[in-house]
């Protein structure tokens, strides 16, 4: 098992039904040279539009946050690829904690991953904190070769926690591919107090998940729950993608 889904002989995953308690991750083939062999798929062969989703800084692709939206997305008709960079795959092998690669090699491995995804037709990409972060940075040079048609963050690393001066925004000014971001509004990388005063490009679309923190789990006395925004988050990018394939 790697977390809620069955390792194939053949190198294929297959989503489960349920996702684990435990955070343990099992061991993945590091050379791969399919999309099947390198990536936890959801959704029909047959979709509209194939979504590819990376993970955050210290959570992998089979995270809760991560389960639940590729499948909530699948349930929508999206068939939802999820990927791991090398330092996720190695933490699988090694079992410790590992810092994020540096951002070239992230960048490189996220172009990787998209050519292996592009051959299936329509092709969106985007992630979670850091992977959604990754994706922005590519997400230009992709459209204008027409791989990709747009991006989506779930939840942006605005700024590290506390240090709001170190802004990661700049390229966001400039984006000229259809972007969506959803946001906790008090997510400690970017609260909406902060980031409605940022300078963004127009095709930047933010989205807010209410009271929501950084993985969009909202405060006890908002009265709403982690399923109720992770529901609302699904709902707010199967909006996004059925607008991006009607442009």
């Amino acid at each position: 098992m790697l977390g809620g889904v069955t390792w194939m002989p053949t190198g294929e995953i297959h989503a489960s039904p349920a996702h684990p308690g435990g955070s343990r991750l099992s061991p993945i083939d590091l050379n791969v040279t399919t999309l099947s062999e390198s990536c936890l798929i959801d959704g029909p062969a047959d979709a509209p539009a194939s979504v590819l989703l990376a993970h955050g800084a210290g959570a992998p692709m089979d995270s809760p946050f991560m389960q639940t939206i590729a499948t909530g997305l699948a349930q929508q008709g999206w068939r939802v690829l999820r990927f791991e960079f090398p330092y996720m795959a190695q933490q699988r092998l090694s079992g410790g904690r590992r810092a994020p690669d540096r951002m070239p090699r992230l960048l490189h491995h996220f172009r990787e991953q998209v050519a292996l995804a592009a051959a299936g037709g329509p092709l969106l990409i985007g992630g979670k904190s850091l992977g959604g972060r990754v994706a922005s940075l590519v997400v230009d040079e992709l459209a204008a070769t027409g791989t990709v048609c747009g991006c989506v963050c779930l939840g942006y690393p605005f700024h590290p926690p506390g240090k709001p001066d170190q802004l990661r925004t700049q390229h966001l000014q400039a984006l000229q591919t259809p972007t969506l971001i959803l946001q906790g509004e008090r997510d400690s990388f970017g609260r909406r107090d902060e980031v409605e005063r940022y300078s963004l490009s127009p095709l930047v679309h933010l989205e807010w998940i209410s009271a929501g923190d950084h993985s969009f789990k909202p405060t006890r006395s908002s009265g709403l729950t982690e399923a109720d925004n992770l529901a609302r988050a699904v709902v707010l990018c199967d909006a996004f993608l059925k607008r991006q394939l009607l442009r």
